[in-house]
């Protein structure tokens, strides 16, 4: 419990029958999924810059998903999600020029990025293929929303674990720890709506 504490989990329980009991999002997938993205090498402005291509690739799947669905509170939803991976890009692109000692443009760091993908390492087929989710379901809009990342979480923390380089590793903590952020908003989100059901 304290080692939880340590890294920051401030609410920490004691759940009865073990993971089997958890009915929340887990990460998913083996043990490597997603870590092509990152290396042992990987520097802290590498790793900055995989991270944003994660943010802008869940942004362009919320936006697809907003122009396929029919309920106006559902399109609502996609776009709010869209709007928070946008606040996520502009929030690594200070990281990165706070790290650098220079002031890039959004536009400038957009053109860094070669290969935008889906957080969490997984591609948007593979997620709808995992997640059974009805895309006019806002409960399940958020509960999708929390399983990638969930699953971003643990890329992060396992890219963490598995870097050689300090720096590096600070830098992914600290995304892991926004991600964290991330999770406990979209969870009160949830909870919300489930107590209006």
């Amino acid at each position: 419990m304290q080692l939880l504490a340590g890294k920051g989990f401030s609410k920490i329980y004691n759940l009865s029958g073990g993971i089997n009991a958890w009915e929340k999002e887990v990460a998913v997938g083996p043990e490597d999924s997603g870590m092509y993205l990152f290396s042992p090498e990987t520097t802290a402005e590498d790793a900055i810059i995989t991270g944003f291509g994660l943010e802008m690739g869940l942004r362009d799947f919320y936006l697809s998903m907003k122009s396929k669905v029919k309920s106006e509170k559902a399109a609502k939803l996609f776009q709010k999600l869209a709007d928070v991976e946008l606040l996520h890009e502009k929030q690594l692109l200070e990281l990165y020029n706070g790290l650098v000692g220079e002031k890039v443009s959004l536009d400038e760091f957009q053109k860094k990025i070669v290969e935008p993908s889906m957080e969490g390492g997984l591609t948007t087929d593979q997620y709808l293929q995992r997640y059974d989710f009805n895309m006019e379901s806002e409960l399940d809009i958020l509960s999708l929303a929390m399983a990638i990342e969930v699953q971003a979480l643990d890329l992060y923390l396992r890219a963490a674990d598995g870097s050689e380089v300090g720096l590096a590793r600070e830098t992914l903590l600290h995304i892991a720890a926004e991600e964290r952020t991330h999770i406990a908003m979209l969870s009160q989100h949830i909870d919300q709506l489930e107590e209006l059901v």
